[in-house]
């Protein structure tokens, strides 16, 4: 069965992705909850797909976590019973993703390549590439340490790196018991007026 494989920015950050590839015939639900998985959200909000042009506007059907069956006049289909490939046009396919109607996450999403078969040791979806961090979905996200690390060997930031530039407190041979002064003639500055 063939595999698509999509890029999922978040349109905040294009530093900020996600590659993940899902079957021809599996659910946008199942890809609703793959984006969330990837991004480590967790789920407790309803999303919706909608199909976008090349510029990024939406331009068909909406497709939400929230409506269960498809008829034929409803303004939004299923995610449940549309499978992805049923609405693949282009081989460059985009469309919009947004969560938590109240948040409005928005993520971009184009279909950058179609494998004839699928990997048998992969369980789809499956998520294939992991770049920048994903964004806190409640309030500010702290950095594991083991990230960091990550990051840190990636960008290949070693000790003396990142002390390049920058020297210790009285190195410049100015004397003067460590302190610095910003001012002028020692008397304390008032920004008030």
């Amino acid at each position: 069965m063939p595999v698509l494989r999509f890029r999922i920015y978040w349109e905040d950050d294009d530093q900020t992705y996600r590659d993940i590839e899902i079957r021809n015939g599996q659910s946008f639900l199942e890809f609703h909850q793959a984006i969330l998985k990837a991004f480590e959200f967790d789920g407790k909000h309803p999303g919706s797909f909608f199909e976008s042009d090349e510029r990024w506007q939406r331009s068909g059907r909406e497709l939400s976590s929230e409506v269960l069956v498809n008829k034929k006049d409803a303004p939004a289909l299923s995610m449940v019973r549309t499978p992805v490939s049923a609405l693949i046009a282009m081989p460059d396919q985009k469309f919009l993703y947004q969560y938590d109607p109240v948040k409005k996450w928005s993520f971009l999403v184009e279909l950058i390549g179609v494998n004839k078969e699928e990997d048998p040791k992969r369980t789809y979806p499956f998520m294939l590439r992991k770049e920048g961090v994903a964004p806190a979905q409640y309030g500010i996200k702290g950095v594991n340490p083991d990230k960091l690390m990550e990051v840190e060997e990636k960008y290949d930031l070693g000790a003396d790196e990142m002390a390049e530039g920058f020297g210790s407190e009285g190195e410049d041979g100015g004397g003067g018991g460590g302190e610095e002064s910003f001012g002028g003639g020692g008397a304390e500055e008032s920004y008030d007026e």
